[in-house]
């Protein structure tokens, strides 16, 4: 099992830019599939970016496709998601998530993101 800490979370106004960060610990991520995640109020949870084992690979939910970015650190056990040009739409609680094989088997708390207009 791995744990998993997100962090960078906070206010920031419309067009600004933040950078989350995922810490991992218990066991190293350089066997995870690694993704991130949000959930806005009163909305289900959707897919927002995923990074295979080496960073090679990523995906991106459309909404968010040329405006952010995921990237990994293997030595740091460490998972990023560079976002820029942030829209009021971007507002949610950003979750962390690690995947063995094909599923998401381990999650952080989450880290609350709010764009102002």
């Amino acid at each position: 099992q791995v744990q998993l800490v997100e962090s960078g979370g906070g206010l920031v106004q419309a067009g600004g830019s933040l950078r989350l960060s995922c810490a991992a610990s218990g066991r190293t991520i350089s066997r995870y599939g690694m993704g991130w995640f949000r959930q806005a109020p009163e909305k289900e949870r959707e897919f927002v970016a995923t990074i295979n084992l080496s960073g090679a690979n990523t995906n991106y939910a459309d909404s968010v496709k040329g405006r952010f970015t995921i990237s990994r650190d293997n030595a740091k056990n460490t998972v990023y998601l560079q976002m820029n040009s942030l829209k009021p739409e971007d507002t949610a609680v950003y979750y962390c998530a690690a995947a063995y094989g094909t599923k998401w088997s381990d999650w952080g708390k989450g880290t609350l993101v709010t764009v102002s207009t």
